[in-house]
C-alpha cells in the first residue's frame, strides 16, 4: 500500500520536512457494538478498495464519501473465523477471542491552541510517533485509546519552529498529522476500540470522529451526534462498556444530559452475565494537583448522575483518559479502581505522586483510599495473569519504568525496590 512508502518517508526525513507529508491512506480494525469487527480504509482514490478475505475477494463499501475537508472512507465487515484479510496486499490485524494483552494510551494529539503550543516536530515534546512504534513492538492482542486524537486547532503562529508547517482544524490533513501517520505500526499491530474524547465533540473534531472512527454506520445528513448510546464489546471472560461522556462538563453540572448519564449508569446493573470493564474519556473521579499540592478534581456532571448510588457490582475497573498523567486509584466505597492512562503525547498534566485523599467536587460520597500517579509520558500493557492483570508502565521509548497489578479489586502500584 502506498502509506507504508509514505510512514517510512515520514519516519527518515529531517524533522522540520515531516509536518508538510500528509500520508494519504490508512487503514486499521476496529471494534463496533457487540464485538462486530470491521475493517476500515482511508483514501484518496475515488473508489474504495477490495479486500481480501482467506483468498477471497470481497468488495469494501463507502462509509463516507470524499468532501473538501476529508477523503474517501470505506469499511467491510470481518467475519467470524477470518484467518487473513488484506487491502491492497497489507495485511489487517484479526481479534483474539479472548485477550491476554491489552495495550491501553490517550490523549495522543499534538496541542496547539491560543498560547498553548506544543512542539510537534521535537519528538522529545511530542513523542507519539515513536511511542506508537515501541507500543507496536510489544505485539498487543488488543488496543484501547481512551480518547483525545486530535489537538491541532488553530495555526502555528508565524516564526514557531517548533510546530512549524502543521495543519490544524477538523479535516483529513490534521487527522493525519495527529493521529493517523504516526499511530500506524500500532494499527496495524492490533484490533482498536476507540473511546469518544471531549476533543471528538461536535464543537470540535466531532464531525472527523464520527465519519472515520465511529462505532455506528455513518449518515452524512446527520455528520456530527452530540451523544452515543454506550455498547458492549465482549472479550471472552470479561467485556468492555464503552461510554460516550464527551460533553460531561467537569467543574460545573449540565443539568440537560444528567438523565442521560443517570439512566446509562443505572442500565450496567441490568447485565451480571460477565465482570465488566467500563472505559470512558472522563473518568468520574480523577485527580489533578490543587492548591498547596494537595489532589483534587471530579465530573461533576457524571458525580451528580451517579447521585450518590455508586457504580454497579458487574463493573470491576474504571479506563479512562483525559487527565494528562498515568493515575491508579482504589476507592474507599462505591467504586471499583480507576486507571487513568491520559499520558500518550499531549502535554503533561500535573498531578501529586500520592494521591490519598483526593478531593471532588459534589456529595459522591467517594474518596480516594490510595492511589498513585505516575509522570512522564508513556502506555501501558495490561497481561492476563492466574490471579489478576499485570499492567506494565512504559515509556516513550517503550522502556519499562513501573508495574502494578489489578487483582481482587484492587489497582496496587508497589515502589520499584
Amino acid at each position: 500500500m502506498r502509506r507504508f512508502a509514505l510512514i517510512l518517508l515520514l519516519a527518515v526525513l529531517p524533522l522540520g520536512a515531516r509536518a508538510h507529508i500528509i500520508v494519504q491512506e490508512a487503514g486499521w480494525v476496529q471494534y463496533g457494538p457487540g464485538g462486530a469487527l470491521e475493517a476500515r480504509v482511508a483514501t484518496n482514490d475515488v473508489v474504495c478498495p477490495d479486500i481480501l478475505l482467506d483468498g477471497r475477494t470481497a468488495k469494501m463499501a463507502a462509509r463516507a464519501a470524499a468532501n473538501a475537508e476529508f477523503i474517501l472512507v470505506c469499511a467491510a465487515p470481518l467475519p467470524a473465523g477470518v484467518r487473513k484479510a488484506s487491502v491492497n496486499g497489507a495485511d489487517l490485524p484479526l481479534p483474539v477471542a479472548e485477550p491476554r494483552r491489552i495495550l491501553v494510551l490517550g490523549d495522543t494529539g499534538c496541542r496547539i491552541k491560543g498560547s498553548a503550543l506544543q512542539a510537534c516536530n521535537d519528538p522529545g515534546q511530542w513523542p507519539f510517533l515513536h511511542l506508537a512504534a515501541s507500543a507496536a513492538k510489544l505485539k498487543p492482542d488488543l488496543v484501547i485509546h481512551v480518547g483525545d486524537y486530535l489537538y491541532r486547532e488553530n495555526a502555528c503562529p508565524a516564526g514557531n519552529t517548533g510546530c512549524a508547517g502543521t495543519p490544524f482544524g477538523d479535516n483529513w490533513a490534521t487527522w493525519s498529522a495527529d493521529f493517523f501517520a504516526p499511530a500506524q505500526p500500532l494499527l496495524a499491530a492490533a484490533p482498536f476500540v476507540f473511546v469518544r474524547g471531549n476533543h471528538e465533540d461536535c464543537q470540535r473534531a466531532g464531525f472527523g470522529w464520527i465519519r472515520m472512527l465511529g462505532p455506528l454506520a455513518f449518515d452524512a445528513a446527520t455528520p456530527c451526534i452530540d451523544h452515543l448510546a454506550p455498547y458492549a464489546v465482549p472479550l471472552g471472560a470479561m467485556k468492555l462498556m464503552v461510554m460516550d461522556d464527551a460533553n460531561a462538563p467537569d467543574t460545573s453540572v449540565d443539568a440537560s444530559v444528567v438523565p442521560t448519564y443517570r439512566s446509562e449508569f443505572a442500565a450496567l446493573a441490568d447485565d451480571k452475565t460477565l465482570p465488566v470493564w467500563l472505559v470512558l474519556h472522563r473518568p468520574i473521579w480523577g485527580a489533578i494537583s490543587g492548591p498547596l499540592g494537595i489532589p483534587m478534581g471530579g465530573n461533576a456532571t457524571l458525580i451528580d448522575a451517579l447521585g450518590g448510588t455508586g457504580i454497579p457490582a458487574p463493573v470491576q475497573l474504571l479506563l479512562s483518559g483525559h487527565i494528562h498523567t498515568f493515575e491508579a486509584m482504589n476507592y474507599s466505597a462505591k467504586a471499583p479502581p480507576q486507571i487513568v492512562a491520559g499520558d500518550s503525547g499531549t502535554k503533561l498534566d500535573s498531578a501529586p505522586a500520592d494521591l490519598k485523599g483526593a478531593v471532588f467536587q459534589g456529595g459522591s460520597g467517594v474518596s480516594v483510599k490510595d492511589g498513585v500517579s505516575i509522570s512522564g509520558f508513556g502506555f501501558l500493557l495490561m497481561t492476563r495473569a492466574d490471579t489478576g492483570w499485570t499492567i506494565d508502565l512504559f515509556d516513550a521509548d517503550g522502556v519499562a519504568k513501573r508495574q502494578c497489578l489489578f487483582a481482587a479489586g484492587r489497582v496496587d502500584c508497589p515502589n520499584p525496590k
